[in-house]
């Protein structure tokens, strides 16, 4: 009987489960078949990998790589080599169902710009890139922080476990050299548009999945319609219900999954029949296959009912991806799906054959191979047992650093202190030459929040400079964000410099690369390289949408069209000539063009200099007149500020004091009330002429009384509040306040006037003839027609018609204030002998009737 107290211990040990019925010593035991404690440290390294800052608000194809990354990443072993691995574009894309193209442009800037992932290309020693160094920066800080308790510090094994895992669910196939091919995965034929979506899914549902095959399913509420299943993916995944309710239907169309609708009864007691309807569905569970057939559980479908699927369990198609060919061993691999050492219940899943290596350093057998042989297979070939880079990568990175018998070369500065190196910076405090302490490195960064963001992408060239270079280097990005602001905005420069500052460092090759920080910075980095003559313009990118350059593409086109005509112009002349001498003739030509352009542009140049000459002259000349008119019109004002008042005579008041301005406005404001409540008490006829000139009078004479009596009653009150010796130790102030007191008394009344004016106008006549057009024609609109009695209907007809009465009673009082003022000018203008000034219309036609002298329209055709 096996002690209760050792069942714990043995439950949370991290092992792998061998498969049922075959023995661990015949083959590697199946991906799929993981332990419990195993799982859950793999989906808690997972889980720690998705949640970490720099990977939040990535799309799934960025976070499926940083976990295949991580996966492929190499235990702590003390070398250069460690938390990093080795791998192409091509092969990354492979391994997400994605193109070379898409993981360059979308993929690596996505987790380089986030600060998840770290990458150096590798070259031979001619140069061509033969390689990339990925390092996971949350790994990375994990093992440098937390150490081995984080849980992203997976062991050799565990690392390799996961890798298995997830060749088993995705891996794209291999066919080396000297070994047995890998299978593909289960969804390596997955491809194109959700693709990485689905792996990722599929992974986190197997290390969700008990060795039942059971997904273990979220609680709380859930939609009906999406279900349970779709919820704890949607959890899972950090997507919408929605949205793992189509990945969980592209899974179960892969045969990866199957979905079921548990049914529970609702009776209290044991058999116990329930009513139809009674029965509950909200349990939708959900089988991952490959973990029931791994554990040779009963399946919720037959494998083979499942049509139509790409990467269906029973066999893995001879088309999938990978180096697998279709004929020899590859192909019958790929056609039988069975693999030797497979029970009777699994028969239809093809299983890693016992040869199959793992692709990365912590693979638990490595071959030493000598001589190299690469195969074009996968990453980890090629490494000996001094688990040094492959001869492929960079003979340099293999040689000590520290040690004396350096023979590579010097190594860049700053690539020391890279993270991507596995060492530590180390910084001699004496100058071995000089005997002097070396230079004191700025530390911290900018002050200014636009300057740090804008210099983030070059935080490990800034950390070399010292305070000067800061400032320095500082200063001039302050100068470019200026400039960036007058271009693109205040809010997109810094982020348009971090851009530029990234292109610069992957041209670079990145920091390591980096010999000069501050002149690196300073002459590539903070320059702006105009393609064109646009000042938008840098490197062929518009700064203010982000987009192409078009007149780049312009200048490309007309370039390439000239070449092309001087070409068939030498072609159309000189038929008979050779290569080498139409080759020479044509670079003549080129010449020639090229001396021609030069000098049309120099011209150009010179007018353009011409004419900004003139132009300056011309605003020269205009500052000029401008400040002799401002010297004028300031003599001017001080000679008006000596001129007595026209009215009371006062001294110095600019030709009108305080109070009889004052005066002036209140009398303009008295008759023009008058004016405005004669428009509606006057006799007038329904054409608004004035049918009695005598009422207009009264009507007038009445308003001012009443306005008179109002000044009158202000100017008492006024005079109540204040102390009669105040007013009388300054009377100019005093006569200034009273005037504008009775100013003030018109003005409060005035409105009520023009309300009282603009009420009884629209009782007139006019006024109700429009709203009752207003009123018919709104109840007649197409909205009204079906019930043009109704309470709606009515209200808007009600309210066009008091519109229509308001707009027609403003007219007449406009019309009929016009008409009285003509009128009240002419009286006074025969009142003091003075000729009435004609209308406009009729002095405009009096004018256009008149000949043009010859000297005029001379004058007017110049």
């Amino acid at each position: 009987m096996v002690a209760p107290a050792l069942i714990p211990r043995q439950r949370r040990a991290l092992r792998s489960v061998p498969a049922t019925g075959v023995d661990s010593d015949q083959g590697p035991a199946d991906a799929l078949r993981l332990g419990r404690g195993m799982r859950l440290r793999l989906l808690t390294a997972v889980r720690a990998l998705l949640a970490d800052p720099s990977l939040a608000g990535l799309k799934d194809a960025p976070r499926l790589a940083a976990v295949v990354l991580f996966a492929k990443s190499r235990a702590p072993q003390g070398c250069e080599d460690d938390n990093q691995t080795s791998i192409w574009g091509s092969e990354l894309g492979r391994w997400l169902g994605m193109t070379e193209s898409t993981v360059h442009h979308k993929v690596l800037p996505a987790l380089r710009g986030s600060g998840a992932l770290r990458t150096r290309v590798v070259t031979d020693a001619k140069g061509h890139p033969t390689g990339l160094d990925c390092l996971v920066m949350p790994l990375w800080e994990a093992r440098r922080t937390g150490g081995a308790a984080h849980p992203l510090a997976l062991s050799k094994s565990e690392l390799a476990t996961l890798l298995r895992l997830i060749e088993a669910l995705f891996g794209h196939g291999w066919a080396p050299k000297g070994k047995e091919p890998t299978p593909p995965g289960l969804l390596a034929g997955r491809k194109g548009k959700g693709s990485a979506t689905d792996r990722l899914g599929l992974l986190l549902m197997v290390l969700n999945t008990r060795a039942s095959g059971w997904l273990q399913l979220c609680g709380g509420s859930v939609r009906k319609r999406e279900g349970r299943g779709a919820a704890t993916l949607a959890r899972q995944l950090g997507c919408s219900p929605s949205g793992a309710r189509k990945v969980l239907a592209r899974l179960t169309e892969a045969g990866v999954i199957a979905r079921e609708r548990e049914r529970e009864a609702t009776g209290t007691a044991a058999g116990t029949r329930t009513a139809p309807g009674r029965r509950m569905n909200s349990r939708g569970r959900v089988m991952v296959l490959p973990v029931a057939r791994a554990y040779g559980r009963a399946l919720l479908t037959p494998v083979e009912a499942v049509q139509g699927s790409e990467a269906a369990l029973s066999a893995r198609p001879d088309s999938a991806v990978g180096d697998l060919a279709p004929a020899g061993d590859a192909g019958a691999l790929g056609a039988s799906g069975t693999y030797e050492g497979a029970v009777a219940s699994e028969a239809g899943i093809p299983e890693r054959p016992a040869g199959a290596e793992l692709h990365a350093v912590h693979a638990s057998v490595v071959t030493p191979v000598s001589p190299l042989t690469v195969s074009g297979g996968f990453s980890g070939e090629g490494r000996g047992g001094n688990r040094r880079r492959p001869e492929r990568a960079c003979g340099r990175e293999d040689q000590a650093v520290d040690g004396d018998d350096v023979a590579a070369g010097p190594t860049p500065p700053g690539a020391e202190v890279d993270p991507l190196r596995g060492e530590k910076p180390k910084v001699s405090p004496v100058d071995e030459r000089g005997g002097k302490t070396r230079q004191q490195r700025g530390v911290g960064r900018p002050k200014e929040h636009r300057l740090r963001v804008a210099l983030a992408p070059v935080a490990g060239l800034w950390s070399r400079l010292s305070h000067a270079q800061q400032r320095l280097v500082g200063k001039a990005a302050g100068r470019e964000l200026t400039v960036l602001e007058g271009l693109a905005g205040t809010e997109s420069a810094p982020r348009l410099l971090a851009d530029r500052l990234t292109d610069r460092l992957e041209e670079a090759g990145g920091e390591g690369l980096v010999r000069d920080a501050v002149g690196w910075l300073l002459g590539r980095g903070l320059v702006r390289r105009r393609a064109c003559s646009d000042l938008r313009c840098d490197d062929g990118i518009r700064l203010d949408t982000g987009g192409e350059c078009q007149n780049c593409g312009n200048v490309l086109h007309i370039r390439r069209a000239k070449r092309a005509r001087i070409a068939a112009e030498v072609d159309a002349e000189l038929p008979g000539l050779g290569e080498l001498e139409r080759r020479q003739v044509y670079e003549d030509r080129l010449r020639r063009q090229a001396a021609v352009e030069a000098e049309d542009f120099n011209l150009r140049r010179q007018r353009a200099q011409a004419e900004q000459a003139r132009r300056a002259a011309a605003r020269a000349e205009a500052e000029v007149r401008a400040e002799r008119e401002r010297e004028a019109a300031a003599a001017a004002d001080a000679v008006r500020q000596t001129l007595p008042c026209e009215d009371c005579g006062q001294e110095r008041a600019a030709g009108l004091c305080e109070a009889c301005g004052y005066r002036r406005r209140t009398e303009a404001l008295i008759g023009e009330t008058g004016l405005i409540a004669a428009t509606w008490s006057a006799a007038m006829d329904s054409s608004a002429d004035i049918a009695d000139i005598a009422d207009i009078a009264d009507v007038t004479a009445q308003v001012r009384a009443t306005l008179e009596a109002d000044i009158a009653a202000a100017r008492q009150q006024f005079l109540k509040l204040m102390d009669p010796a105040e007013l009388a130790a300054d009377p100019v102030a005093a006569a200034s306040v009273l005037a504008f007191t009775a100013l003030q008394a018109v003005q409060r009344a005035a409105p009520e006037y023009r309300r009282c004016a603009l009420a009884m106008l629209g009782r007139t006549e006019e006024a109700e003839a429009d709203a009752r057009r207003a009123y018919a024609t709104e109840r007649g609109r197409r909205q009204h027609r079906r019930y043009p009695d109704g309470p709606i209907a009515v209200a808007a007809a009600q309210k066009a018609a008091d519109a229509a009465r308001e707009r027609t009673a403003q007219h007449l009082l406009a019309v009929r204030l016009e008409q009285l003022r003509e009128q009240s000018e002419a009286r006074t203008d025969v009142a003091t002998n003075t000729p009435a000034v004609a209308p406009w219309a009729t002095r405009l036609a009096e004018l256009a009737a008149r000949p043009i002298s010859d000297d005029l329209a001379g004058a007017v055709i110049t």
